[in-house]
């Protein structure tokens, strides 16, 4: 009990020392998780200027990282500090602004967002060994210990916790569902990542404390040797001799791949990367043989994904995936060709590079997303000019088109709308909208490639005109799911008992929708994909409004009705990505009184 305590008051006096060594990092993660807790306790889409302030304190947290580093690796800035956290707080007013007019959080913000963070991960990783002040591979070696230690403590953290509001819940009173997100949201934003923090030590001080700290800290596991050197090392040579397997396939075959190539390779040069980072730091037979191979035998790999993607690019152009992927291809070559030349001491450029690579991919005009809508746009143009469509920037409506280019029309449209890149081709109307307006501009309805022939895409809506009567029921909620989504939940109540309304997504067609008790019991269910199926195959895909009674689908179960009025059902079918169906609706729940 005494060894406990003196762990818990070890980790304690830990996370006190970050909070004080990295305070912008850690008033983000606290700004970051009080917005998490605010939107788990929203019955509704939060506004878009919480999602905003997310993005900028998640950001921030790096930022704040990065900054504490660059003062502990150079004197002239750690005399300078308050001004280093003031440039770091201005970084990320600018970052505000820079998203202030996005109309929403799309994909952009999204990806842009990620990248920044990654590139601040890469320089604060690179930070302490600048010039040789520090080992690089000791540095990468200590914080994957501290973030594998921190993961496990709030691992166990969270089911412990978890464990102890179930007991509470059914054993003493009811506690609510949200509950369990409020502790999630605590112990990963907050916990974790400020315990982390507080295991990484101060890599360039000479007090003898930090030197201490830091030996520790830099002491290379035997489980983690034994992980690396018998059983990593093994799977990357066997994925090795599997890939120059498939490429022998191929130079016997002459066909080459059509697409899978480049995420694979991708995926085994970067856990390649890093377990030769962490090999570095060892010395045993194998250990040493893949430090001398790997960069090798990584550079003939990255040139096949090449190759493989060049091909890609040249038949279908360049979206923010392929960019990437094809931006990770060079990074990999370079990295490749430099470690072949280099001791595994300079390993540090690869964090370098790749921060410097990523930084690359959001500056304009060579960002993943103007490159993209530039090539897609090029090869939109290119395809309509040569089907007589687009003649000297205008559209003129060919509605004999082929199959091949009214699909292919329609998959870029649906990128360039996705993407809020349709405002800027010239040639297409103002507020074009592909599912509504392709018919007559382009004389031709969207069109999908599907197993069983041609299927157009499917919109029906509730004629809202016509008002709806709630007899009978006792609660009404208005939901929605989407094709991307998992699991939908509303908590609500009749009569002083809770209860739960769940939409599980279960495929890209089919949602379940239940009602629940506390004890997460099934009350009334049904699913959503056999009403649209029944509605898209009575329809002449017209896309119109249609009354109350043809909307509505109503299931009894146990003396529980459950009403379903969908107010709109999409459906594409047959364009990988993007096939599925969105489903919004009103639910009505009657609850039998007792």
């Amino acid at each position: 009990m005494r060894r406990l305590m003196a762990r818990i008051a070890n980790m304690v006096q830990g996370i006190s020392w970050a909070i004080a060594r990295f305070p912008l990092t850690v008033f983000c993660l606290l700004s970051s998780t009080i917005l998490t807790c605010y939107m788990i306790s929203l019955d509704r889409a939060p506004a878009l200027i919480i999602q905003k302030l997310m993005f900028v304190f998640l950001l921030g947290s790096f930022i704040g990282v990065t900054a504490q580093f660059a003062c502990e690796r150079f004197q002239r800035l750690a005399k300078q500090r308050l001004g280093v956290y003031a440039l770091s707080v201005v970084l990320m007013l600018v970052y505000y602004l820079i998203i202030a007019g996005a109309p929403a959080i799309d994909y952009g913000v999204g990806a842009r967002t990620m990248v920044a963070v990654f590139s601040m991960f890469c320089v604060f990783i690179w930070l302490p060994s600048c010039r040789g002040k520090f080992d690089f591979n000791s540095v990468a070696l200590i914080h994957f210990k501290s973030a594998l230690t921190s993961v496990l403590y709030a691992g166990v953290l969270s089911a412990g916790l978890a464990s102890l509001f179930a007991a509470i819940d059914i054993l003493l009173f009811n506690l609510s569902s949200k509950t369990y997100g409020y502790m999630m949201a605590i112990v990963w934003m907050l916990f974790a990542t400020t315990y982390y923090l507080s295991l990484l030590p101060r890599f360039n001080s000479e007090t003898e404390a930090d030197r201490a700290f830091t030996a520790e800290a830099n002491q290379y596991p035997r489980v983690l040797e034994i992980l690396i050197s018998q059983i990593a090392i093994p799977l990357v040579t066997a994925y090795t001799v599997v890939l120059f397997s498939y490429f022998i396939k191929i130079g016997v075959t002459r066909k080459w791949p059509i697409g899978q190539l480049g995420p694979m390779i991708l995926v085994y040069s970067a856990i390649g990367l890093l377990v030769y980072i962490l090999a570095s730091r060892l010395s045993n037979r194998l250990a040493v043989y893949y430090q001398r191979s790997f960069p090798k035998v990584l550079i003939p790999i990255v040139i096949m994904q090449l190759i493989s993607v060049y091909i890609r690019l040249r038949a279908y152009g360049v979206t923010e995936s392929r960019y990437y992927v094809l931006l990770f291809g060079i990074f990999s070559l370079v990295i490749g060709i430099l470690l072949s030349l280099r001791p595994v001491t300079k390993n540090g450029l690869i964090a370098l590079l790749a921060a410097g690579f990523a930084i690359v991919s959001v500056v304009p005009p060579v960002d993943a997303f103007t490159v993209s809508r530039v090539s897609q746009v090029t090869r939109l143009e290119h395809m309509l000019q040569s089907a007589g469509i687009l003649v000297d920037g205008q559209l003129i409506a060919k509605s004999d088109a082929d199959f091949a280019l009214r699909r292919e029309t329609t998959s870029i449209l649906n990128y360039l709308n996705q993407r809020g890149h349709l405002p800027q081709v010239a040639w297409l109307p103002a507020a074009f909208e592909p599912y509504r307006d392709m018919q007559k501009t382009l004389g031709f309805e969207p069109t999908y490639k599907y197993s069983q022939g041609i299927i157009d895409h499917f919109h029906v809506g509730l004629d809202m005109q016509e008002p709806l009567s709630i007899a009978g029921y006792d609660v009404l909620l208005q939901a929605a799911t989407y094709r991307q989504q998992t699991a939908i939940t509303h908590d609500f109540s009749v009569r002083g008992t809770s209860y739960r309304l769940v939409l599980k997504r279960l495929s890209a067609q089919e949602v379940r929708v239940s009602v629940q008790n506390a004890a997460g019991e099934e009350l009334v269910a049904t699913g959503l994909e056999e009403f649209a199926a029944l509605l898209e195959d009575k329809g002449d895909k017209s896309k119109g409004q249609l009354p109350v009674d043809q909307l509505t689908l109503d299931v009894t179960d146990n003396q529980y009705k459950l009403r379903i009025i969908f107010q709109s059902i999409t459906a594409t079918h047959g364009s990988d990505i993007d096939e599925g169906i969105d489903y919004n609706m009103f639910v009505l729940i009657a609850v039998p009184h007792e």
